[in-house]
């Protein structure tokens, strides 16, 4: 009598204590990088909860991790040009390689951290490579006779209103200036009307600017586009193709702008080993290899035997003056005129 009473205390103690609070991971990731399976399959791993939050701009990701010094958010992904401003600003802290092991699988030229501009400072690392695409020239078959060998299609009256751009201020001062014969990460002050005057031009010619790769796919066929700057590389290729879209894919004689985006963790995490975690996942063979096999990107784990010795490849850099180019965009966004520059 005394034993039952007891287990009925045990048992009535164990009831009555509070659910044990599950852990959360906040991810601030791009389309496609964080698949709902994938996530699910970390949580039960980790016993973790994760809430993934999606971008679709440079210009909103500064945005999301800048307010509240990156305390919103554990782990993001930003390109390496964007990783040299967090790093000023104190907004991402240094990785402990030895919690991301899977870092040993990943190809030679993505190992030696030191040898990749943007993640290291000072000998510490900052973030890890994760996927990679240039921005090449997505073109309908039916449309082009031949594939589109400059930037410049985009800017052809000929496909006026069939065009399609992403909505991105450092991106197209770029490729703008590459059109007109210019750098592309330093654009001279006496050049910035012209680049701006250009690409007023471009936003008379294309149908829109879209943000996300999705939204680019639903716009390309619902308006049977022609011509499309694919932000997003070979992920908008595979969509579009996986949709029954004719398309092709072209590198431009001025050369594609690259990105390779990267793992960080903010310095406003509330569990770094756990966001280390997350990056030692996101290098899994496995986990990597549905990255391209959904997606399409390339990984950093298998070599990408797509894109030709012979194409020029354009690795992104720091600009010149980011604020300048996010602000003078707004205005080309909104409609301003030539001559009010």
């Amino acid at each position: 009598m005394i034993l039952r009473l007891a287990l009925l205390f045990i048992v009535g103690l164990t009831l009555s204590l509070p659910g044990r609070a599950v852990e959360t991971l906040r991810v601030l990731t791009w389309p496609g990088y964080a698949d709902s399976d994938l996530v699910q399959a970390f949580e039960k791993k980790f016993d973790v909860r994760v809430v993934v939050s999606f971008v679709g701009s440079d210009d909103v990701l500064r945005e999301k991790i800048s307010a509240n010094r990156g305390g919103d958010f554990d782990v993001f992904a930003a390109n390496t040009a964007e990783m040299q401003h967090y790093i000023d600003q104190k907004l991402v802290v240094p990785l402990q390689l030895s919690n991301i092991p899977n870092t040993a699988n990943q190809l030679p030229r993505f190992r030696n951290s030191e040898s990749i501009p943007g993640i290291t400072r000072l000998g510490d690392v900052y973030a890890v490579p994760y996927t990679y695409s240039e921005m090449g020239l997505i073109f309908d078959r039916k449309q082009f006779k031949e594939a589109p060998t400059s930037l410049a299609a985009m800017w052809d009256p000929k496909y006026r209103g069939s065009v399609l751009a992403f909505d991105t201020s450092s991106h197209n001062f770029s490729i703008a200036s590459l059109v007109l014969a210019g750098e592309p990460f330093r654009i001279e002050d006496k050049n910035f009307k012209r680049v701006a005057n250009h690409l007023i031009a471009l936003r008379r010619n294309v149908l829109t600017f879209y943000t996300l790769p999705e939204e680019s796919v639903e716009l390309f066929r619902r308006h049977s586009v022609a011509l499309m700057f694919a932000n997003y590389g070979k992920q908008q290729l595979k969509l579009l193709r996986d949709a029954g879209v004719d398309v092709g894919y072209a590198i431009p004689v001025e050369g594609a702008l690259a990105w390779l985006d990267c793992w960080a963790v903010t310095r406003g995490a509330k569990n770094k080993n756990l966001a280390e975690r997350w990056i030692n996942y996101m290098l899994d063979n496995k986990v990597s290899s549905e990255l391209t096999r959904r997606q399409g990107l390339s990984n950093t784990i298998e070599a990408d035997t797509t894109t030709r010795e012979t194409d020029k490849i354009i690795w992104l850099e720091p600009v010149e003056d980011d604020k300048r180019r996010a602000a003078l965009w707004g205005r080309i966004i909104s409609g301003d005129l030539p001559g009010r520059f």
